[in-house]
């Protein structure tokens, strides 16, 4: 399992970090991507830096990103910003190690989407549209590298103890009034795993999908959740 090369977007902290983390410290060269290095929904910013790195063993479609507003509020800018970094980026940095990987008949490809890529919540239409898509492209490509030694999966974590979340955190004690610990407890509880979840968790589900002996699974929606949504 050691040796391989890994591309981890959105590398630099949260999930990305402990993406990273894990790979490095199983023997891989880890290239954990930032927004510095590599602007995921730029197109030829995505085909200089994989051009870069050369041979990609593993993908993991990581960067994203969030806001949160009713669909009457929500502005064009906001919905266009989530599409392009986690629908998008994805795609790209997908399109951009295929041939590669196709070319040595082996990879795996991750990408990193939320439990809002298999439902619906209110106040998330961007968000919840673009991690949709990210799925969607997820399972298309799967379809088209079945048989081939590459695979494309996707993880669907709940609340993560990220930034992002303790951004949502502030929203909602602005929006309510509520103290941020009741706050943390109220998205705690959007889940019956009943806490937010560590990184290191996401990490984990990732590192499994990228085992060589993961080999049969293709094309699926891997929940975190603690048990409250099955995918079929």
């Amino acid at each position: 399992m050691s040796g391989r090369v890994v591309v981890v977007t959105g590398g630099g902290k949260g999930i990305g970090a402990a993406v990273a983390q894990r790979f490095t410290e199983a023997g891989d060269r880890v290239f954990a991507a930032t927004h510095a290095d590599c602007d995921v929904t730029d197109e030829a910013a995505v085909a200089e830096y994989f051009a870069h790195v050369g041979d990609v063993d593993v993908l993991v479609n990581n960067a994203g990103v969030a806001a949160s507003a009713p669909v009457e509020r929500t502005t064009l800018e906001q919905w266009e910003a989530q599409l392009d970094v986690n629908a998008t980026g994805a795609f790209l940095c997908t399109r951009a190690v295929l041939p590669m990987m196709r070319e040595r008949g082996t990879g795996r490809i991750i990408t990193v989407a939320s439990t809002a890529a298999l439902t619906g919540a209110r106040y998330t239409a961007g968000y919840t549209a673009s991690k949709h898509a990210s799925v969607g492209l997820m399972r298309t490509v799967a379809a088209e590298v079945a048989g081939t030694g590459i695979t494309a999966n996707a993880v669907c974590p709940t609340f993560v103890r990220t930034e992002m979340t303790t951004r949502s955190v502030e929203r909602i004690a602005a929006k309510t009034g509520r103290g941020e610990d009741d706050a943390t407890a109220l998205l705690a509880k959007a889940s019956p795993l009943g806490r937010l979840l560590e990184p290191a968790e996401v990490a984990f589900a990732v590192s499994f999908l990228a085992a060589p002996e993961a080999a049969a699974i293709n094309g699926q929606a891997l929940v975190l959740d603690g048990g409250g949504i099955s995918v079929t």
